[in-house]
């Protein structure tokens, strides 16, 4: 992936949260365990559309919120293709990689900004 490419937008994210470095953190805590990409696959794997809609929804508010630029970009891609009932070949991998690369760089902010 391109070095251009943003995962979290600390400054704006910041923003968000009136500068609260220990709420962003404890959101991102959150994130991390509250959010499962692993189901949402599996879910779509067995063509329950209906409910990996739902998850796919869930992870694109959660990634807006906390400024996660790519995955919010990858999952609203992702959502739609769920919503057709039209998965394209080799979007779930990406989207997966894409979480997991978030994941890697959520880490990193909370080991910086976290208490």
């Amino acid at each position: 992936m391109a070095d251009d490419v943003v995962y979290v937008n600390i400054e704006d994210a910041l923003k968000r949260v009136m500068n609260n470095k220990k709420l962003y953190t404890k959101l991102l805590g959150k994130f991390i365990n509250d959010m499962n990409m692993d189901e949402l696959l599996v879910t779509v794997q067995s063509g329950d559309y209906e409910n990996a809609q739902k998850q796919a929804h869930t992870i694109k508010g959660a990634a807006a919120n906390l400024a996660l630029i790519e995955l919010w970009h990858r999952i609203q891609d992702f959502e739609v293709q769920i919503k057709a009932k039209d998965v394209k070949p080799g979007m779930p991998e990406a989207v997966k990689v894409c979480y997991d690369t978030t994941i890697d760089e959520i880490k990193k902010v909370i080991a910086q900004y976290g208490s």
